[in-house]
């Protein structure tokens, strides 16, 4: 069996608000449920979310959907991992990965290829990575002609080692039983005094076992947020795969200024969306209609052929050939 543990127990202080770092959104959904959903879709549904900072509002989220664990004092990734050691050695057989809460945009396919790759060479660890033009600020990957030597932090890397464009998102497959032992051999013998879990590389090496890396073809794989103008980025980038999702579906967007679109929105083709029009949750418009300018809809469903301005609709249900608008506000059907 192979599980996931999802580190969740960040606070996000440069964001200005209480709130757990991997729960503010992005398109609508916490960055943790973005990680959630592609573990999920990779077939992981065994995992563990280990939680910290302001714990309750992560457990009451989850609402039992998996386990948890706390970490009390954040003391580095690998300090973080210790807290599930519980869970690990429930589930001591097989591959383990993880994962950071706070980095939405992993997917089930780097999930699933990566395993694989793990699995074929016989890796105790295998670190996900991807290349990206501009690696500043990221770890980056030492290989070797049989895996990889170690991760090396911007701050420790040589002139020559930060124009390597392979860097460390921040995800790891590990064996199971190999994890556990190497937890207990990390150290805080470092200046921040904290675990790392990238020292499991190192000590893997040292025990002459194989470590090994699985290049994503997805370079968003990386892509977190410290502060409000990272979340933003990363809103932007989710807006726009999924209005490029759209269109390659035969959607129209005469100009995206304002469209906001959850990805758990679907709509027929030929229809077209205008400017200020946002869609969130279950909705679903049907074919060649018009949506907007200036739309509302909350989990709606619209029928083909509909023409809807300004309107604003929550749960509720619009027929076929409908003219709506402007200024119109639908009661929910419910």
């Amino acid at each position: 069996m192979n599980h996931a543990v999802i580190l969740a127990g960040g606070q996000g202080k440069r964001m200005h608000a209480p709130i757990p770092k991997p729960m503010f959104p992005v398109l609508g959904e916490p960055m943790l449920e973005w990680v959630l959903c592609a573990c999920e879709g990779a077939g992981l549904t065994q995992i563990c979310v280990v939680t910290g900072y302001e714990a309750e509002q992560i457990t009451r989220y989850l609402n039992g959907r998996c386990e948890t664990a706390f970490q009390a004092e954040r003391l580095g990734t690998g300090h973080a991992v210790m807290q599930a050691m519980p869970f690990l050695q429930r589930n001591a057989d097989g591959n383990t990965l993880v994962l950071c809460g706070d980095a939405p945009f992993i997917d089930s396919d780097t999930i699933r290829r990566s395993l694989n790759r793990h699995i074929a060479e016989n890796n105790a660890v295998t670190v996900i990575t991807a290349r990206v033009d501009q690696p500043a600020g990221y770890g980056r990957i030492l290989r070797t002609d049989s895996g990889i030597a170690g991760i090396v932090e911007e701050k420790d890397a040589t002139d020559e080692q930060k124009q390597i464009t392979e860097i460390n998102s921040g995800c790891y497959w590990f064996r199971t039983s190999d994890l556990t032992e190497m937890l207990g051999k990390i150290t805080d013998n470092n200046a921040q005094k904290e675990y790392y879990l990238t020292d499991t590389i190192a000590i893997a090496l040292q025990s002459g076992l194989r470590a090994g890396a699985y290049c994503s073809k997805n370079p968003d794989v990386v892509l977190g947020a410290n502060d409000r103008k990272g979340l933003l980025r990363l809103n932007t980038a989710a807006r726009m795969a999924v209005l490029n999702r759209h269109m390659e579906n035969g959607v129209g967007f005469v100009c995206t200024d304002g469209v906001i679109i959850e990805r758990s929105v679907k709509i027929g083709a030929g229809t077209e969306i205008l400017p200020g029009t946002i869609l969130r949750g279950s909705t679903v418009i049907g074919e060649n209609c018009v949506i907007g300018p200036n739309c509302l809809l909350t989990d709606t469903t619209v029928g083909d052929r509909a023409v809807l301005n300004t309107v604003q609709a929550v749960s509720a249900r619009i027929e076929a050939g409908a003219e709506l608008g402007p200024f119109v506000q639908i009661p929910s059907a419910e």
